[in-house]
């Protein structure tokens, strides 16, 4: 999920380091063209980790062109293992492809590449999807098998029924790994639970799970909502899409910006990663990162770590917990307001403002306690700072 892998290249001598976060037979008798070394560094074990490698990379190590025919055997178990290529600029060249595998702690796994068949998937493997859903007042939705999420767009903010303007982050709350917005919309009654989950949250105006915002002289600024959307990958492991927001004025600044969001399988964090565009002279910014206050929340925050997190009720519907994990490193200042939990981090001068933001539900039954939701949240920044050692070595 838009973890970073580190990729070391040593076909023809190369080093390359790039950013992480259908099952089909190969040709018949194609060999393998590469292998690929993945090593977990850490002490604890990680699930559902996808693994990135660029496109440069493959045709370095294999020769082979087209990701979409290059197919990931896990040597472990002599079995293909799903992949998706994946054209980050739309210029109709892939140039990621990311596949998925379970690492012990301390684990070294190898998997080989080859040419085959291009992959064509079933429904039955998606495991990450997204949407413009223009029916339901411009918002955008996505999901993977644990979470789901929505943010608004502009068709929103006149609805004559319930206007809304808010660039906050919603959550839906799901207990099945299959993918459920588009039953959802259909029926149109997901604030209630039918047996899979449902629309329990109310972000307001505010930050709601995990969303940002310009802080400026101690003040926070938000946005309008969305006006345009792009999708850049939809599944069957990863949904990735990017939000344009409008110039909007900031304590006297006009600021736009463009938002990435990443989703993988497995996964309850989304990458979050904003551009944004002062008009006016280059000046440095910051912005928060929070999540709603709830009275009842039990909050715990861990600014040198760059943690936040929440842990609270729905009524009547179990617990929700949210958290977000920004780089330590550019935190600046931990404050509240009236409605929202913060951590304001420093915007790099150049390249986006990287977080990530998730949820968990305890019906969903696989983190069911405000300690368990800490230990998800403490495992899931070691994995951020130490991301996947990934080597590429062409067959010999």
């Amino acid at each position: 999920m838009g973890r970073p892998s580190r990729i070391v290249l040593t076909a023809m001598g190369a080093l390359a380091l790039a950013w992480a976060f259908a099952p089909a037979t190969p040709l018949a008798g194609s060999n393998a063209a590469a292998t690929v070394t993945v090593r977990n560094a850490l002490d604890i074990p990680r699930s559902a980790e996808t693994v990135t490698l660029r496109a440069a990379d493959v045709r370095l190590a294999t020769g082979l062109d087209d990701l979409a025919k290059v197919h990931v055997r896990d040597d472990s178990t002599n079995q293909d293992v799903l992949a998706q290529a994946i054209d980050l600029d739309d210029d109709g060249a892939f140039d990621e492809l990311v596949f998925q595998a379970d690492f012990d702690a301390g684990a070294r796994k190898t998997f080989s590449l080859s040419a085959g068949d291009r992959r064509v998937y079933s429904r039955d493997q998606f495991k990450a999807y997204g949407r413009f859903v223009r029916e339901r007042r411009d918002d955008f939705s996505w999901e993977n098998d644990r979470v789901a999420h929505r943010m608004y767009g502009e068709a929103l903010e006149t609805w004559i029924r319930e206007p809304l303007t808010s660039s906050g982050v919603d959550v839906w709350v799901k207990r099945t790994p299959r993918l459920v917005i588009n039953d959802w919309y259909m029926v149109d009654d997901y604030h209630h639970d039918n047996g899979d989950g449902a629309d329990f949250y109310s972000v307001g105006r505010t930050r709601g799970c995990g969303g940002n915002a310009p802080w400026i002289e101690g003040q926070l600024y938000p946005s309008g909502n969305f006006r345009g959307s792009r999708v850049i990958a939809n599944g069957p492991i990863r949904v990735m899409f990017e939000l344009t927001y409008e110039p909007w004025d900031a304590g006297g600044l006009r600021i736009s910006e463009v938002k990435r969001i990443t989703l993988d399988a497995g996964q309850h964090f989304n990458r979050f990663e904003s551009s944004y565009r002062i008009y006016a002279a280059p000046r440095p910014l910051q912005h928060a990162v929070g999540i709603r206050r709830n009275p009842a929340s039990e909050m715990a925050r861990g600014a040198d770590q760059g943690v936040l997190r929440t842990w609270e009720p729905f009524k009547g519907n179990g617990y929700l917990g949210c958290a977000v994990v920004v780089d330590p490193a550019a935190v600046a200042a931990a404050p509240d307001t009236a409605s929202e939990y913060l951590i304001v981090a420093r915007v790099p001068e150049k390249g986006p403002a990287v977080y990530y933001a998730g949820s968990a539900w305890d019906k969903a039954g696989a983190i069911t306690s405000a300690a368990l939701w800490d230990r998800h949240v403490a495992d899931f920044a070691k994995r951020v700072k130490s991301p996947l050692e990934v080597t590429v070595r062409a067959a010999q």
